[in-house]
């Protein structure tokens, strides 16, 4: 049986499939592309399972797929103040958290530890909330990086602390999901080296212990999949918010 030798290993992208389609050229599909394919697929079954039973009395899934739209329109409704956002949320919830979970089996990647994924998905968000700021405000929208009430003589050095300020939300937004899962996952796998040998001699009754902690680690884990999900789309909420009220 194959194991990952280093902790850091499990996050790089490597082909699983390469195809020559002409000559010169190669279609390769990656682990990264796989489980995205995967992520995608299973975000689109998952929230309409509930709805596609058709049955007359609710089964407890349905119930808890209405308990969650419910939710998220209130959290929308609260966060942003229009419910017409709610697919949007709703989508980009179930996608980081379908991708984390996903990630939580062994031998699987997860793609929310690709800082391409996580900084991609940022940026496109905070390009999104600028073109959002713009289609409701016009060239009013400009007035985010102003403050009402500068002197003149701060108007560029404000503009540029504003810029960077603006920018670094999209950073800080990447990096948070980004970091979390790489630290989570490297921990479980450092851990689990340790584990492993330890259960092949007669003493492995003693590794019991630790293993009771590194159960609860992965308990925790799984917490902070579904925590990162909804931190990210909260915040999010909250960009979507400052551009419609330009706060």
């Amino acid at each position: 049986m194959t194991f990952i030798a280093s902790p850091m290993e499990q996050f790089e992208v490597v082909p699983l499939l390469q195809l020559s389609i002409f000559s010169g050229s190669v279609f390769s599909l990656t682990n990264f592309a796989f489980f995205a394919i995967i992520t995608v697929i299973v975000a689109l079954i998952v929230p309409t399972l509930g709805a596609a039973q058709g049955l007359i009395v609710p089964s407890r899934w349905t119930l808890a797929a209405e308990a969650t739209l419910v939710s998220f329109v209130a959290l929308v409704r609260e966060q942003v103040g229009k419910t017409s956002y709610v697919p949007f949320f709703y989508a980009l919830f179930f996608f980081i958290l379908i991708s984390n979970l996903i990630g939580n089996i062994p031998y699987t990647y997860t793609i929310a530890t690709s800082a391409i994924l996580s900084m991609g998905l940022s940026f496109t968000i905070l390009i999104g909330v600028t073109l959002l700021a713009a289609r409701i405000h016009g060239i009013h929208a400009l007035s985010f990086f102003v403050p009402a009430g500068t002197p003149i003589g701060l108007v560029p050095l404000l503009i540029l602390i504003e810029i960077i300020s603006y920018i670094a939300r999209a950073f800080s937004l990447g990096v948070r999901l980004f970091s979390n899962m790489v630290a989570g996952h490297t921990l479980l796998k450092i851990l689990s080296s340790f584990l492993y040998p330890a259960f092949t001699g007669w003493y492995s009754i003693l590794a019991l212990i630790p293993m009771a902690l590194f159960t609860a680690l992965m308990g925790l884990e799984l917490a902070v999949s579904f925590i990162q999900a909804f931190v990210f789309t909260v915040l999010t909420c909250s960009y979507v918010r400052d551009a419609i009220e330009l706060h």
